[in-house]
């Protein structure tokens, strides 16, 4: 992980694909304890460090990640996500061109727990979420294509499924239909840009997290 930005009350990290945000079965250490032990050591803290988890990112994908390093940022920051305040771009590398170059796809998810997956509807089913997102062509290579994607709404595995729905599953994940792993394990879903208003000091806060060096980005002009 890479910090790309911090101040009183958060700190926003570039994570790698490899990374946990937080604990899991695996017993593999998450990002909040990584991060509490940078604070620690960076600021010689006594006793246990606050941080609070916003919102996660699968495993396998990597990008921006806001964590609290307040109480009131983290209770105020909790409330915005749900309200859909904080505003998330994403980038996905794709093997198939959508039928569109632009569109808002809606489907009904619905998440199977044992499976850890979700599966996309396009009527309401029973124990279906409706999701929306919008995604837009903004670079094509020899053989892939690289779309950005604003999400509307926060569903499990949401960009994952619905781009395979669509007949686009993500470079790299075989759990939605693509043929190959990339070798690291990782899928080629970048948590590109956050954007919203500070929730201490109600500024405007925006940071864009540089994309990986490897499994295709390079592949584009970026």
């Amino acid at each position: 992980m890479t910090v790309v930005y911090e101040d009183n009350h958060l700190i926003i990290v570039n994570k790698r694909p490899s990374e946990i945000v937080q604990g899991d079965k695996t017993g593999d250490e998450p990002l909040s304890d990584t991060l509490k032990r940078y604070l620690k050591e960076k600021y010689a803290k006594p006793g246990n460090v606050f941080l609070g988890v916003t919102h996660r990112l699968d495993r396998p994908v990597s990008g921006l990640v806001v964590f609290a390093k307040t109480s009131k940022a983290l209770s105020r920051l909790n409330e915005m996500f749900r309200a859909g305040e904080v505003k998330k771009t994403y980038w996905a590398i794709v093997k198939n061109c959508p039928p569109q170059e632009e569109g808002e796809l809606v489907h009904y998810l619905v998440r199977n727990e044992r499976q850890n997956k979700s599966y996309a509807y396009d009527k309401e089913v029973k124990g279906a979420k409706k999701a929306v997102l919008h995604y837009r062509l903004i670079g094509r290579s020899d053989n892939y294509y690289l779309l950005e994607v604003d999400l509307k709404t926060g569903r499990h595995h949401q960009i994952r499924c619905q781009l395979a729905k669509m007949g686009c599953p993500i470079k790299g994940d075989l759990k939605y239909g693509f043929p190959r792993s990339n070798p690291d394990g990782s899928i080629c879903l970048h948590a590109r840009c956050v954007r919203f208003v500070h929730p201490v000091s109600k500024e405007q806060v925006e940071v864009v997290a540089p994309v990986p060096e490897d499994n295709g980005w390079s592949f584009f002009k970026l």
